[in-house]
């Protein structure tokens, strides 16, 4: 018996860049390229949403908590925005 899973966990990647001088910032990487020809908005900030809450679980950094959790916010504001 063969058991092949096609499926991809997860969507979008999330990860923190930068430097303190210059700032830091979220940047985000498909990892199967075809999704980013199909989803919609609101998925797509679904997605974002799940990569930023799974690589907080994994921050030591307070800076990168901090700007973390800033962009979870502005991510489901955006999505409540795109909802109603």
């Amino acid at each position: 018996m063969n058991i092949i899973e096609n499926e991809i966990r997860y969507l979008v990647e999330a990860k923190t860049s930068g430097c303190k001088e210059r700032g830091k910032s979220i940047s985000y990487h498909f990892l199967e390229p075809s999704h980013s020809l199909c989803l919609g908005k609101s998925e797509l900030l679904l997605a974002q949403i799940e990569a930023c809450e799974r690589l907080l679980k994994y921050t030591k950094d307070e800076e990168d908590i901090s700007i973390l959790k800033e962009e979870i916010t502005k991510l489901r504001l955006a999505l409540d925005l795109i909802r109603y």
